[in-house]
C-alpha cells in the first residue's frame, strides 16, 4: 500500500508543479493511462513469445513469463506469504506496552 500512496503523492506533486508553471499535462489522463497499459503489455510480448516459441501454450507462457505480477504488481489487500515484508512482520518480536 505504501507504493500506491507514494505514487499518488508524487503524482500530486507533479500536478502542483505543472499548475505553478502554468503548463498543461502532456496527455489527457485517460490517454496517458491507456498509453501506460500499452507499455506494460508491450513489455510482455517478447517474454511470452519466447516461451511460446519454446513450445509452451499461451497460458503456460503467460505464467512462466510472470506477466500477471509484472502487469498488476502486488494488489492492495493481497498478502503474499513469501513476501519479505510479510516475513518481517511475522518474524518481528511483539512489542508490549
Amino acid at each position: 500500500m505504501k507504493v500506491y500512496l507514494l505514487s499518488l503523492a508524487v503524482g500530486l506533486l507533479v500536478g502542483v508543479i505543472y499548475s505553478v508553471l502554468n503548463v498543461r499535462s502532456p496527455a489527457p489522463p485517460l490517454v496517458a493511462l491507456v498509453g501506460l497499459l500499452g507499455i506494460l503489455a508491450g513489455e510482455q510480448i517478447v517474454p511470452v513469445a519466447r516461451q511460446m516459441i519454446a513450445g509452451h501454450g499461451l497460458a503456460a507462457a503467460w505464467r512462466q513469463a510472470k506477466c500477471a505480477p509484472h502487469m498488476f504488481g502486488m494488489l492492495p489487500g493481497r498478502d503474499d506469504a513469501g513476501s519479505p515484508e510479510r516475513s518481517a512482520r511475522v518474524n518481528a518480536p511483539e512489542k508490549h506496552s
